[in-house]
């Protein structure tokens, strides 16, 4: 994986708290084995009047022409509540999202983002509601995304969040659970040597 540093781009305004990964993406396309392919199925109950994906809504955001190509996703408290799906940050991430900002993050959901370079930021209330109203001002405005200063910019307005250490390094270096694992080789060969040195 390639690693993420800054993202600048627009934002689809979620404006809904306790979106649960179901919502997300619901449980019958959990089918594949591989992280492509489900962006088609992402909100698929509020972005689809039928059930064969063939007449969109028109009221959902996403299906609204002025946050067409979005790659920034703005919603509230508990974003990624419910089950433990992986595949969440999958569809968000095949779909085209490269960071969610929201009041506050599922604890499984949030590390599940960190594992697939999606980019969870969390901020207060307060400055969720400037994110929200400048995008409904100017559905184009620009947010401005830095992981290395640890800030979003929208127009004058400047946020700083938190992200522990370990997920901010992850992410910089593009790692997932297999990457963490492997910048220990070294560490496990000297270990499984030193280990089973007895039965030489």
């Amino acid at each position: 994986m390639s690693g993420f540093t800054a993202h600048v781009g627009t934002a689809a305004p979620l404006d809904q708290a306790n979106v649960d990964t179901d919502q997300i993406i619901p449980k019958q396309f959990l089918t594949g084995v591989t992280r492509t392919g489900y962006g088609k199925h992402l909100f698929h109950d509020w972005r689809y009047l039928d059930l064969h994906e063939q007449q969109p809504n028109p009221e959902f955001v996403l299906n609204q022409p002025q946050h067409k190509g979005a790659s920034i996703l703005l919603a509230r408290e508990n974003f990624g509540c419910g089950s433990s799906r992986e595949h969440a940050p999958w569809a968000l991430d095949d779909f085209g999202f490269k960071v969610v900002i929201a009041t506050s993050f599922a604890d499984i959901f949030y590390a599940n983002c960190i594992n697939n370079q999606l980019l969870p930021i969390a901020l207060k209330s307060a400055q969720m509601d400037e994110l929200f109203n400048a995008v409904a001002a100017d559905p184009s405005v620009q947010i401005a995304v830095d992981l290395t200063q640890q800030s979003v910019k929208v127009n004058q307005h400047q946020f700083h969040f938190d992200i522990a250490e370990h997920h901010k390094g992850n992410l910089l270096k593009g790692l997932d659970a297999i990457g963490q694992t492997l910048e220990l080789e070294d560490k496990i060969l000297q270990f499984e040597q030193n280990a089973f040195s007895w039965l030489r």
